[in-house]
Formats: C-alpha cells, sequence, structure tokens
C-alpha cells in the first residue's frame, strides 16, 4: 500500500469513528455528505452511457430522507415512495422526451446511493434519543471507568452495533485484500477480475470472528449463533456490494468512480460495501435480536 493510500484510510476511519460516537445530527451529517459525494460519482457513471437523469431532484430528496430518518426512522419508509414520484414527475414534465433508462437511473440512484445508505442514521439512531447529552442530539460517554473494564451494555445499542458493523466490515476487507493478494489463486468474478475466491472467503471468515468477539462482548442472546449469522449477513452484504459497484465502473469504462480520495479512488469505491450492510444490520439487531430475547 502506498503512504496516501494509508493516510487518508487512517483519517477516514477516525472521522468515521467520531462521527459514529457522537451521533444525532453529527453522524447524519457526516453520512449526507458521503452520499452527496457518492451520488455525484454514481450520476457521472450513468451520464457516460448518455443517459440524463434527474439528478438534483434525486439528490434533494435523497437529503430530505436523511433528515426524516433522523427526526423520525418510522416515517423513512413512507419517503421513499413519495421521492420516486417526484422524481418521475419531474423526468416526465421536461422538455425532453424522458427515456426507460432515464427514470430507471434516477430511481437506482435514489434507491442505491440514498435509501439504503439511509439505513445508518437509523441503526446509530437506536435507543439515541433517551441517551443523547450534548447539542444537536450528539452523545458522549460518561462511564469510562465502566467501558474501559469491557462493559459496552452501557453504551447506546445503536452505538455499538453500528461500531461492530464497522469492525466485521474492516476486517472482511482487509482480509480479502492481503489473503487473495498472497495466496489467492481462483478467479471470483469476471466483474472484478482481481478478486479471488480465496480472499472472499478468508474476508467472510474474518467478518464471522469479528462478530462472533462483538456478539460475546456484547452479550447478545445465544452470542456464538447470532455472531455466526451476523458475520456471514456482512461479510456477504460487503461483498455484494463491492461487486455491484465494480458492475457499475465496468459498464462506464472506468476503473474508479472518482479521484476524491488519494490512494483509494472515489467515495463509492471506499463505501461500496457499507451500502447493502446497513438494512440487514439494523433489521438483524431490531427484529431479530428481540425474537432471540423471548426464547431465553
Amino acid at each position: 500500500m502506498s503512504w496516501p493510500r494509508i493516510i487518508s484510510g487512517i483519517i477516514a476511519i477516525i472521522m468515521a469513528l467520531s462521527s459514529t460516537l457522537f451521533g444525532g445530527w453529527y453522524f447524519t451529517i457526516a453520512i449526507a455528505i458521503v452520499v452527496f459525494l457518492g451520488q455525484q460519482e454514481y450520476f457521472n457513471l450513468v451520464k457516460s452511457r448518455g443517459i440524463i437523469p434527474s439528478v438534483k431532484t434525486t439528490m434533494l430528496v435523497s437529503q430530505i430522507i436523511l433528515i426524516i430518518c433522523t427526526l423520525d426512522a418510522s416515517l423513512a419508509d413512507a419517503i421513499m415512495p413519495v421521492a420516486g414520484t417526484l422524481i418521475c414527475f419531474y423526468l416526465l414534465f421536461q422538455p425532453k422526451l424522458a427515456t426507460i433508462a432515464d427514470i430507471s437511473a434516477s430511481i437506482m440512484g435514489l434507491f442505491y446511493v440514498g435509501y439504503l445508505p439511509s439505513y445508518w442514521v437509523r441503526l446509530r439512531g437506536i435507543d439515541h434519543a433517551i441517551s443523547s447529552n450534548l447539542p444537536l442530539s450528539g452523545y458522549w460517554p460518561t462511564n469510562w471507568p465502566e467501558i474501559g473494564q469491557g462493559n459496552f451494555t452501557s453504551l447506546p445499542t445503536g452505538l455499538t452495533a453500528t461500531i461492530l458493523t464497522f469492525f466485521c466490515i474492516w476486517a472482511a476487507d482487509i482480509g480479502a485484500y492481503f489473503f487473495g493478494k498472497f495466496f489467492g489463486k481462483t478467479r471470483l468474478s469476471d466483474i472484478s477480475p482481481k478478486k479471488t475466491v480465496e480472499g472472499a472467503v478468508f474476508g467472510i471468515t474474518a467478518s464471522l470472528s469479528m462478530a462472533i468477539i462483538g456478539s460475546y462482548c456484547l452479550h447478545f442472546p445465544y452470542w456464538l449463533i447470532t455472531g455466526i449469522a451476523l458475520g456471514l449477513i456482512i461479510g456477504i452484504a460487503s461483498l455484494l456490494g463491492d461487486l455491484t459497484e465494480s458492475l457499475l465502473k465496468r459498464d462506464a469504462g472506468v476503473k474508479d468512480s472518482g479521484q476524491l480520495i488519494p490512494g483509494h479512488g472515489g467515495i463509492l469505491d471506499r463505501t461500496d460495501s457499507y451500502i447493502f450492510t446497513a438494512p440487514l444490520v439494523y433489521y438483524f439487531v431490531t427484529l431479530l435480536l428481540p425474537l432471540l430475547e423471548k426464547t431465553l
């Protein structure tokens, strides 16, 4: 790895962990910036194929979805069909007759780079209303001695679940990269020629191992089973997110989605593994874990 890649990666991790710790509007603003920049890159890829999507309308309603998620997560799903309707309405009344590709690319931009990432705001927001103690609904731990002794259950559920998901994704990405580089021999897919089966399997295993440790530390019900399930979900979703973004770049004929981050490419190049994971982890925490707790 080059030094610019290492340094920019460290800075990104620090910013991600800081905004995640504070939560509230601090985290929402961080996600909003990522969504804004990610949609710019997505629409640049789309435009390179001669498609004319509804860029401004899609980006605006995506930011509104993030705001709604912060105010009341239960209303976020109701905004999605309204947002899709507004995008179609805008395209229908353009001077130039819109095509199926224009409409499809716009809705995909809303769903893929707007709606799915909004689940990060929902995930971090679990139990946040009762724990916030800073302006802008922020949070700062006041029980550092307990945390230092490994009592992570005293932290908000949304905070611990989000950080654990980050760790699993990082473990999967780093594990797949290094193991695939040195031991990978079998190509995984023509979509991304550098990815190997060996790297993918090791990456998922790394995610699984991290999730088991996290499930034990957070006292999840049936921690071994839930850890295995969570690790598999995150590892596989992370891989699929990576391949999906690679497919978009391959179709557009580019190597990177952008050049914003030194040594890493664009925002989508660095966040592709996060897009499909947040919704799955959110429902894992809010639906599956409560059901398992009732069986204890």
